[in-house]
C-alpha cells in the first residue's frame, strides 16, 4: 500500500479509536496526537486523492465498447436507465496486443458490429469471442494493437473482507468512467467465482474494473444472482449494496479457452430432492426427462448419499457443489435404492442449466 492510503488507513483506525458520536471514548486518559490526526478538510483533500491516483493507474487499460444493431432487448429497460446492452459499455484490456475481457450482459442484444475505443482514442472492430456464462464474462478480439497497458491482477486469496473497493464504468456515453467507492462484503460467493462488495455496480459499469486503493484489479463488475442461472439474473440488484465482480487472476485455462471461442454454461443435474425423513442423504422426489440424472440411471424414490465422493445431507449443500461446476463435467454419484437397500455408484455429464437452455442462445457475430 502507498504512503497516501496507509496514512488514510491509518487515520480512520485512530479517528474510530477515539471518537464515539462526536465526543472523545477516552478524553480523560489522553489526548489525540494532532500531529497524527488530520483535520476534517484534510481527510476529505486525502481520501479524494487516493482514489483518484487509484483511477489514474487502472484508466489506461479500460477500454469503451459500442455495440450496433441486433435483436430487441430481452428484458426491456432497467428502473429507467436503458434497454440491456444498449449504449457505450466498458471492457477491461487483459493482454498487450489486444484482448478484452468485459460482461456478457452487454451483448444480450447479440449486435452484429461491435467496436472498441482504445486509451489512445483509436476505434477499431472487434470480435466477440467465447464466453462463460457461470461467471458473466465474455472475451473480445482487437487487431492492430500492440503494447497496450493492461492491469495487475489481484489474487484473490489475498483480499480482506472489509478493505476498500472502487468500481469504474463507461455506461451513460460520458469519455471518462463514473467510479464508486465501497468495500468488500465478502468473498468466495456465487460457487466461488465472485466477491461481493456495496460499491455501487449497475449497467453504468457492467464490464468495468473493481479496483483496490493501488489501481489493482480485483475482478469485472457483473450482474450474477445466487439463486438463478437466468442470462439476466443478478440485474435487478444493480446500486443495491449487493455487487458482484470476478476475478481473473489465476483463469489463464479459462481464458484460453475463451480465446477458442468456447461457450461455458452452468451445470444442471436434473433432481428435485429434500432431505430423506432418517435424516441421512437426499431423497429424489423428481428426475427431469432426458437429464443428466435420469441418463446416468438416477429414479425417483432413490436415497443420493453421496455426490464426488462427498456425503450429502442437504439441499443447499448440493446446490453449492453444483454451482462450482459447470456444462460438460463428469461427476460420481451414489444412491441407494431398494429394501433392503443397495447402493448404486453412477456416473453422469452435467448438462445446460435449464434457465440457460430456455434463453435465446448468444452466438459471436461473425466477422467479415
Amino acid at each position: 500500500m502507498n504512503s497516501i492510503a496507509l496514512r488514510l488507513a491509518l487515520f480512520m483506525i485512530a479517528g474510530w479509536s477515539v471518537t464515539v458520536h462526536g465526543q472523545s471514548h477516552d478524553a480523560e486518559q489522553r489526548q489525540p496526537d494532532d500531529s497524527y490526526l488530520l483535520d476534517d478538510w484534510q481527510t476529505l483533500s486525502l481520501t479524494a486523492k487516493v482514489f483518484r491516483q487509484a483511477v489514474q493507474r487502472i484508466q489506461p487499460c479500460l477500454v469503451t465498447i459500442e455495440s450496433f444493431g441486433g435483436v430487441s432487448a430481452i428484458q426491456g429497460q432497467i428502473g429507467g436507465i436503458r434497454r440491456q446492452g444498449e449504449g457505450n459499455t466498458t471492457g477491461v484490456m487483459i493482454s498487450p496486443d489486444g484482448y478484452v475481457v468485459t460482461s456478457t450482459f452487454n451483448f444480450i442484444q447479440r449486435p452484429p458490429i461491435i467496436t472498441v475505443i482504445t486509451g489512445d482514442g483509436q476505434r477499431r472492430i472487434a470480435q466477440l469471442l467465447g464466453r462463460d456464462e457461470t461467471r458473466k464474462i465474455c472475451l473480445l478480439k482487437i487487431e492492430g494493437v500492440v503494447d497496450h497497458p493492461i492491469p495487475e491482477f489481484v489474487d484473490p486469496q489475498s483480499v480482506r473482507v472489509g478493505q476498500w473497493a472502487i468500481s469504474l464504468g463507461i455506461g451513460y456515453g460520458d469519455t471518462l468512467p463514473a467510479i464508486s467507492s465501497g468495500i468488500i462484503s465478502a468473498k468466495n460467493r456465487i460457487g466461488g467465482r465472485a466477491i461481493q462488495t456495496d460499491a455501487n455496480i449497475s449497467p453504468a459499469s457492467y464490464g468495468g474494473p473493481l479496483i483496490d486503493l493501488e489501481g489493482r484489479l480485483l475482478g469485472i463488475c457483473v450482474p450474477l444472482n445466487p439463486q438463478s442461472q437466468a442470462l439476466g439474473a443478478g440485474v435487478e440488484w444493480y446500486d443495491s449494496g449487493i455487487g458482484f465482480a470476478v476475478p481473473l487472476h489465476g483463469l489463464d485455462r479459462l481464458l484460453e479457452r475463451l480465446k477458442q471461442g468456447e461457450i461455458i454454461r452452468p451445470a444442471f443435474l436434473g433432481i428435485q430432492s429434500l432431505p430423506h425423513p432418517d435424516g441421512r442423504g437426499l431423497l429424489i422426489e423428481q428426475v427431469v426427462p432426458d437429464s443428466a440424472a435420469a441418463d446416468a440411471g438416477v429414479m425417483q424414490g432413490d436415497r443420493l448419499i453421496r455426490f464426488q465422493g462427498v456425503e450429502i445431507n442437504d439441499v443447499t449443500m448440493l446446490r453449492s457443489m453444483l454451482n462450482r461446476l459447470e456444462a460438460g463435467e463428469e461427476v460420481r454419484i451414489a444412491v441407494e435404492r431398494g429394501e433392503p437397500a443397495d447402493e448404486h455408484e453412477l456416473t453422469a455429464v452435467l448438462g445446460v442449466a435449464q434457465a440457460d437452455n430456455e434463453q435465446t442462445p448468444l452466438e459471436p457475430p461473425k466477422i467479415r
